[in-house]
């Protein structure tokens, strides 16, 4: 459950855990009834109108190319432009890559952020400083692998858990990725992993359902036990541990979840509109694991419509230093552009497109002057975004990079305001703070505000 408390002097949010903590009650004359009733007000002030927003992180890690992808070059030199050609959609004066041509028949349902860069102080454009930032808003620490600080989903599930406790707020399909975890919030608050790929056949998330050797009469009583200790607890965090088991508990003896997670309910028709894409070469698998894109996709529908919060869906792994042409044509780009354009009607036609923003993106882009091994590298300096849903309107370009595709021209976006428009959308509040380990006020975010030319 989120905690919020007054303002301090300086016009820091603290979190309950984080008062008790550093022992403030006493200096600000507050008692423990009203900090809580001062907790209920400020959760109900960050709820937006829409109590069921969700969004759908579509995260290609490796870092797509934004040239070969949402910001052609057709009047770039060669060495730049590459050889895709441009192709028109229906909006006009937007072009897309030629093999995401059905993205580009739908471009009024979507739109396209081409300017998004990260600070110098976020990272030096390696994979996982690039994770940690954009799914933090916050630069890497010593190792970065490891979350200093707590994701967008974390955040998320700490503040909006209450809202549906039958599903957990935020899912990973199929596992973590660098810069997904909960640092310093803990482990109550860590993503729900799939652990298995919903292309695989017989596919199965473990750990829903109960044990074959522990009846409901033995659950049931263990329950009861904790019910009884509760009564002997007394710190926050170990109430945030009781919401924990008490969700884990409601995971493996009710229906909602294994319902939400059969895939295999679906019908043939949807699961093919997807893409099933179960077939790919060896030289395909040595570019990345470009299989699963469209069930993973499908799946995460699937989360939204049982009261999932925040999905991150992995689509990996678009790291194309060699031979970027071969593969982003024969399985990148076709796969996402089937799987992306099934997501986007599939939601708009069950009347969840409104309520649920799609977020697709990676770590970085690609530098713009192919490389001798006609591949692209590492490059942090511009990446295009698409976005959907959650009241953004589509057939928009926000934002340009240069002639070349190398650094913003206008409109600079920085990835703390991609963050701060899906919190926004979601209802978190960002004004909060909440304590790290070494017991210091942290931010939900550094800096970043909600990008507005996406909805006026």
């Amino acid at each position: 459950m989120a905690s919020s408390s007054p303002h301090d002097r300086a016009g820091v949010r603290w979190d309950r855990r984080g008062l008790l903590k550093v022992g403030m009650l006493g200096s600000l004359g507050l008692t423990l009834p009203q900090l809580l009733n001062l907790e209920q007000q400020a959760r109900a002030a960050s709820d937006t109108p829409r109590q069921d927003s969700a969004v759908i992180i579509l995260w290609m890690r490796g870092g797509p190319s934004q040239i070969d992808t949402w910001d052609p070059k057709p009047q770039a030199a060669a060495e730049y432009r590459g050889e895709f050609k441009a192709i028109p959609t229906p909006v006009p004066g937007i072009q897309l890559s030629e093999h995401m041509p059905k993205m580009a028949s739908i471009m009024s349902k979507w739109s396209i952020l081409r300017s998004v860069h990260q600070r110098p102080e976020d990272g030096n454009g390696d994979h996982s400083s690039g994770d940690q930032v954009c799914f933090t808003g916050y630069g890497p620490g010593p190792d970065t692998n490891v979350n200093v600080h707590p994701s967008i989903g974390s955040i998320a599930k700490r503040q909006l858990q209450h809202r549906a406790p039958q599903m957990p707020a935020y899912v990973m399909i199929p596992n973590n990725v660098p810069g997904t975890e909960a640092a310093y919030l803990g482990a109550a608050w860590e993503p729900f992993c799939t652990q298995s790929d919903p292309t695989d056949k017989g596919f199965a998330v473990p750990n829903l359902g109960l044990n074959p050797g522990l009846s409901m009469d033995r659950m049931e009583s263990r329950l009861a036990l904790m019910q009884r200790l509760d009564r002997m607890k007394q710190t926050a965090d170990m109430r945030a541990m009781d919401d924990f088991h008490r969700q884990a508990l409601g995971l493996v003896t009710g229906d909602t979840a294994r319902r939400a997670f059969d895939i295999d309910s679906e019908p043939r028709e949807v699961r093919e509109r997807y893409g099933m894409f179960a077939d790919y070469t060896p030289r395909l698998r040595a570019a990345g694991d470009v299989k699963n894109f469209g069930q993973r996709m499908l799946l995460a529908r699937r989360m939204i419509e049982a009261g999932v919060r925040l999905v991150t869906v992995d689509c990996r792994w678009w790291d194309t230093h060699d031979d970027n042409f071969h593969a982003l044509k024969t399985a990148f780009l076709p796969r996402f552009d089937t799987a992306y354009t099934a997501l986007i009607e599939d939601l708009s036609q069950r009347g969840l497109l409104d309520r649920t923003m799609v977020v697709a993106w990676g770590e970085m882009g690609r530098s713009p002057r192919i490389s001798a091994t006609a591949g692209r590298d590492h490059w942090p300096g511009v990446r295009s975004v698409a976005i959907a849903g959650g009241g953004v309107h589509g057939g928009r370009v926000i934002g340009s990079s240069d002639r070349n595709g190398a650094v913003p021209h206008e409109r600079p976006i920085l990835v703390q305001d991609v963050l701060a428009t899906m919190y926004r959308h979601l209802g978190v509040n960002t004004r909060m703070s909440y304590i790290d380990l070494a017991g210091r006020p942290i931010p939900v975010l550094p800096c970043g505000e909600p990008i507005n030319e996406l909805f006026a």
